[in-house]
């Protein structure tokens, strides 16, 4: 886990002012589809960390921006895509670790079936 002590993270602030930008990041809740389905921040695609190799179907861009969530600041779910991606040869690769739970307390809106 030596290698996600280097993962860049992100702010709730900063992520919202990029996906409101106008070159915005790729956003990736890395949860399960059933949790992704659940609630989600607006925009986001859902690429479960067990099944990290369909990104290469759906990122084509090696040096895209990239950025990876998860339920909250105690969930491995986004550091662990955010590694594999990383391995994968992708070079831009950020992490919200605040995850669902800070997107909300910082005041954003969230998405699905159990807002």
């Amino acid at each position: 886990m030596s290698a996600t002590a280097t993962l860049r993270t992100i702010s709730a602030e900063t992520l919202n002012r990029k996906l409101t930008g106008n070159h915005a990041p790729i956003l990736i809740n890395a949860l399960d589809q059933e949790a992704f389905l659940a609630k989600h921040i607006p925009g986001s695609i859902n690429i479960p960390t067990e099944n990290a190799e369909i990104a290469k179907e759906v990122l084509p861009f090696m040096d895209a921006e990239i950025i990876v969530y998860c339920a909250n600041s105690d969930c491995t779910a986004s550091p662990e895509l955010a590694q594999k991606l990383e391995e994968m040869g992708y070079t831009n690769v950020s992490d919200f670790e605040q995850g669902l739970a800070g997107w909300r307390k910082a005041g954003y809106e969230l998405m699905g079936n159990d807002v």
